[in-house]
């Protein structure tokens, strides 16, 4: 399969002869970018917000899933795992989803904001590739970030929501989080394929490139 990083929480995921995934569509106007130009069968919602919620901007769309529960769509089969704010009384719904594409499993973990208990964490189950926010703001930040990467053990790590360049989010940069990891500069790259033997044994942090949507 192929991961693909379109900037702040958005992703596609792809497979030969299974539904396309896109993650978190964001209103570039708010949040910088370019403006997407998607095509997906499933679209996925962490949260109610223009960085997260524009599902208009990716054309084809027969599935948007905004809350919990269990779904088997193009043989693509998706937990989403409800989690609460715990800042004050605003308590911002937030969803997590795992994405299994035939035994692989790809989880975004939204706009999460604080480190999930250890229910939250075995409800999302094994989980080979992890797309974390590490760049603070509403969600995790470096530190707690890494706390969920060591929680959670999956073999790659794909971190998102960060400051870049193009956005005009105000958020920590990705070096903050590669400290955390014990990691100096990480060359990046345009996009990931993902194979079940390709899996590395320890846990690897890839950087991708954002691409224009």
């Amino acid at each position: 399969m192929e991961i693909t990083w379109y900037g702040h929480s958005c992703f596609r995921l792809t497979e030969r002869n299974y539904a396309t995934v896109v993650t978190d569509p964001f209103d570039n106007k708010k949040v910088g970018y370019d403006a997407l130009k998607l095509k997906a069968e499933i679209v996925t919602v962490s949260h109610d917000a223009p960085g997260h919620s524009n599902v208009d901007a990716v054309k084809g769309t027969t599935h948007t899933i905004t809350g919990a529960g269990e779904f088997e769509i193009g043989g693509v089969f998706i937990t989403a795992v409800q989690t609460n704010s715990k800042k004050g009384k605003d308590k911002i719904r937030n969803t997590l989803y795992v994405f299994d594409y035939d035994g692989i499993t790809v989880a975004h973990l939204g706009d999460l904001q604080e480190v999930p208990t250890q229910s939250e964490v075995e409800a999302l189950g094994t989980v080979n590739v992890l797309l974390i926010p590490v760049g603070g703001g509403s969600s995790l930040n470096a530190a707690k970030a890494s706390e969920v990467v060591s929680l959670i053990e999956p073999n790659i790590v794909i971190p998102m929501h960060y400051s870049t360049p193009a956005t005009k989010v105000s958020l920590d940069s990705l070096n903050k989080f590669l400290k955390e990891m014990g990691l100096g500069k990480t060359e990046s790259q345009p996009s990931l394929k993902v194979t079940r033997s390709g899996l590395p044994d320890e846990t690897k942090v890839v950087v991708l490139d954002y691409q224009k949507g």
